[in-house]
C-alpha cells in the first residue's frame, strides 16, 4: 500500500524520527545532519531538507523550514503527523537587550506572538510557551558544555526588514523581551496543540534592525559562527536527555 506523502516534508508517518531539530537554512540542516552517524538523506523538497542519523546512540532527525512562519508551519505541522514527539529549533535572532548582542545565545521560555500564522489558528490570548522539558533539558546542556546562555521571552515578528509602519520591538523591549526571530512562535503553539514538547535555542547575530537601523547590522561573523556552532550541539546534546512518553 502506497504511503501518503505529506506536505513540504516530502516524507510519510513513520520516515523520521522522534527527536527532531529544525532550522531555517538547508544548508545548516546538511552542516548539522554531518554531526550524526549513519546519515541518510529523507528528502530534498523546496526549502524541506530532511536527515536522518544518530548523536551518541540517540536517533535524531534533522529537517529545515527556510525563512517566515507561513512555510515554517507547513512543516513544523507535518513533523508532528509524522510522528514527532520533541522538537528543537535552531537558529539566529536580533538582540533586543544590552547584554544580547553578536554572539549571545538564547533559550526561549515563550514567544510573543505577531508572526502572522497562529492568530488564524486560534485566539492570539492562546500562549506561545516552550515545553519545560527542553528549556531544562537545553539549560542543562549548555552547563555541561561550559556554554553560557540567557533564558527568557522572545518575539517571533512577521517581519523581517522594518516597514513604513512602526513596529512593536521597542515595546516588547522594554516589557523584557530578550531577542527576535521569524518563526519559533508557530512552533510552539502547533506542539502544545499537538501535545508535543518543543522548545527554541537561538544564536544572536546583532541587534534587532529596529534598534539600530538596518545600516547598523554589523554582526561580528567570527563570533556567530562559534555561537551557532554551540547551539546545535547544545540542542543535540538536550534532544538526549529528553524523556518520551
Amino acid at each position: 500500500m502506497e504511503k501518503d506523502i505529506l506536505p513540504c516534508l516530502a516524507a510519510s508517518y513513520g520516515d523520521i524520527h522522534e527527536r527532531v531539530i529544525t532550522c531555517g537554512d538547508p544548508k545548516r540542516a546538511e552542516k548539522i545532519a554531518q554531526k550524526l552517524e549513519n546519515v541518510k538523506c529523507v528528502a530534498k523538497n523546496r526549502e524541506f531538507w530532511t536527515y536522518n542519523g544518530e548523536y551518541k546512540g540517540t536517533k535524531i532527525t534533522v529537517s529545515s523550514h527556510g525563512v517566515g512562519a507561513g512555510g515554517s508551519a507547513i512543516l513544523f505541522e507535518s513533523l508532528v503527523r509524522a510522528g514527532a514527539k520533541a522538537i528543537i529549533r535552531v537558529g539566529t535572532c536580533g538582540g533586543m537587550q544590552d547584554h544580547i548582542d553578536a554572539g549571545s545565545i538564547v533559550i526561549a521560555t515563550g514567544a510573543c506572538r505577531e508572526e502572522g500564522v497562529t492568530d488564524k489558528i486560534l485566539p492570539i490570548s492562546y500562549p506561545a510557551i516552550a515545553h519545560r522539558d527542553i528549556v531544562n533539558a537545553l539549560e542543562s546542556s549548555a552547563k555541561d558544555l561550559g556554554i553560557k546562555t540567557n533564558t527568557g521571552i522572545i518575539l517571533t515578528q512577521a517581519l523581517f526588514y522594518p516597514g513604513l509602519i512602526e513596529s512593536t520591538v521597542k515595546t516588547y523591549m522594554k516589557a523584557g523581551v530578550i531577542a527576535m526571530e521569524n518563526e519559533a512562535a508557530a512552533l510552539l503553539v502547533i506542539a502544545s496543540l499537538a501535545n508535543i514538547k518543543a522548545g527554541v535555542i537561538l544564536a544572536a547575530d546583532a541587534k534587532a534592525f529596529e534598534l539600530v537601523g538596518v545600516s547598523g547590522y554589523k554582526p561580528d561573523k567570527e563570533a556567530v559562527h562559534k555561537a551557532v556552532e554551540d547551539e546545535i550541539d547544545i540542542a543535540l546534546n538536550a534532544l538526549t536527555k529528553i524523556y518520551i512518553d
